[in-house]
């Protein structure tokens, strides 16, 4: 950078994310900060003798100036490389001085003084300390994972067995685990990471804890509808914990009881739509449980439903370095629990290529929605899905409609499967009937005419191992025959 032609394109635009100009290395500790900011972001350059406006001013160099330059770069943590050069003026004596960094995010945090600093735009702030905690967590690899953490207190049979096992199912349906990976719960779970040496870790238990653990607090999932569009007034309110797949359940039956449905004709057949997007909601939804913090067992996941729009919160922050823009764009996936994502991934709950925040945005644009917004403050993200209130709603009206459309046959098979996949056979057992046509005409298909049930093998009717499964639609229809009876 000893060309003064490479310093003039520098100040050609105003400060930036990653320039900044001082007037005089009288403001060299200022300047220093700035360059750890840098450092923790995506590197970047402070040029002493330029103006605020982009002046070249330039300044005198003692042998002062210099020891006091060499001396702050010492003080910055963990050693640093910084490119320090004394451009000249084009006929003047006086020279700019320029630092520069580089991207270093393999060892940040950087401090400066022993205090740790960033960019925001074009200012320079300390660091927040969950940030610093978040960088620190990146550098120093996977020993501070909260999730690859072991707990003894757990066992095997403390795993729902079932859940692994339909994981795998589904899985191997959708290529992302091989046939061959067999039905041995101890060693699935050790090619998911899970166990070590016969001791199950945290994320063990956040996938597939078969109860509610006391160990994990953190497991809560909090439901609320709202009245107007402020917490004034609950018409709902609820708190769900478990497993991941319990609370993203629970999320969605939820979601389909309080957002209103519409249809409309896509060639013959009517197709029903919530007032968000189902895929939309539902993406946002896993994200929230795959990428939070779980660190901090005072935090929860919570989904706040207003008359306007869906809050959905979760502990944590965003990846280093990342901004709004930079998640509305193709970026690279940076999951905050990889062995948590990686099961998900597996279910094909989740996408691997960090297109989870696009898919909203096109969801929610296909729907003449607002983009979803997303915000990070007190130690929380928050992403937002705003529609316009629906005149004369009613909560709980999804409800209604569904339960005043199906027979009683159908609710008794809807209670029956809860959370199971039973073949006929089994289904006719439990429920004591005899009569494959009768079951077929009467109960089942009427179940799979209105979208309640599903087959786990719908590409081939005849599989040998068929079952049969709710539907999002069918566990809100369960969760209302639950309200009612209760």
């Amino acid at each position: 950078m000893n060309n003064f032609g490479v310093i003039k394109s520098l100040i050609t635009g105003l400060e930036s994310s990653q320039i900044e100009f001082k007037e005089t290395t009288g403001q060299l500790e200022r300047g220093m900060e700035t360059i750890c900011a840098f450092l923790n972001g995506e590197g970047g350059t402070v040029l002493f003798g330029v103006t605020d406006k982009g002046k070249v001013i330039g300044q005198d160099i003692a042998d002062n100036t210099k020891r006091n330059i060499a001396e702050a770069i010492n003080r910055l943590e963990p050693l640093a490389e910084v490119q320090l050069s004394y451009v000249a003026i084009p006929g003047s004596d006086k020279k700019v001085i320029a630092l520069h960094v580089e991207d270093s995010r393999f060892e940040r945090p950087f401090t400066y003084k022993g205090r740790p600093y960033y960019r925001v735009e074009s200012m320079t702030t300390t660091m927040p300390q969950s940030i610093y905690n978040e960088f620190l967590m990146f550098r120093d690899g996977s020993k501070y994972r909260w999730e690859l953490f072991e707990n003894g207190d757990i066992s095997l049979q403390d795993i729902d067995d079932n859940e692994v096992l339909k994981t795998v199912r589904l899985g191997i349906e959708c290529g992302r685990l091989p046939e061959n990976i067999g039905n041995n719960i101890p060693m699935i779970l050790e090619k998911f990471g899970l166990i070590r040496n016969g001791i199950l870790n945290h994320a063990a238990a956040i996938l597939f804890a078969n109860k509610e653990l006391v160990e994990y607090p953190q497991c809560l999932l909090r439901l609320a509808r709202f009245r107007g569009t402020d917490k004034m007034e609950f018409l709902d309110n609820q708190r769900i914990q478990g497993n991941i797949f319990k609370l993203l359940d629970a999320a969605m039956a939820f979601i389909f009881k309080h957002l209103s449905l519409s249809g409309k004709i896509e060639g013959l057949e009517r197709e029903e739509q919530l007032t968000i997007p189902y895929k939309a909601v539902r993406e946002g939804i896993i994200n929230s449980l795959c990428h939070r913090q779980y660190r901090t067992i005072r935090g929860s996941v919570g989904i706040a439903i207003y008359d306007d729009r869906v809050e959905i919160e979760n502990p944590g922050v965003f990846p280093p370095a990342w901004d709004l823009e930079k998640m509305k764009s193709e970026h690279r996936s940076e999951p905050q629990n990889p062995l948590i994502a990686n099961v998900l991934y597996k279910r094909k709950l989740l996408e691997s290529w960090g297109r989870g925040i696009i898919l909203m945005i096109e969801e929610c644009k296909k729907a003449n929605l607002q983009e979803p917004e997303y915000k990070s403050e007190d130690g929380f993200i928050v992403l937002t899905f705003r529609y316009e209130p629906v005149a004369g709603q009613v909560t709980g009206q999804v409800t209604g409609q569904v339960m005043g459309q199906v027979t009683g046959q159908v609710r008794m098979l809807v209670s029956c499967l809860d959370r199971q996949e039973l073949s006929v056979k089994e289904i006719m057992e439990v429920l004591s009937l005899k009569g494959r046509d009768n079951f077929l005409n009467g109960y089942l298909n009427p179940a799979m005419k209105d979208g309640f049930v599903e087959q786990t093998h719908p590409e081939n009717s005849r599989h040998r191992n068929q079952k049969y499964r709710l539907t999002e639609k069918g566990r809100l229809l369960l969760s209302s025959i639950s309200n009612i009876s209760m």
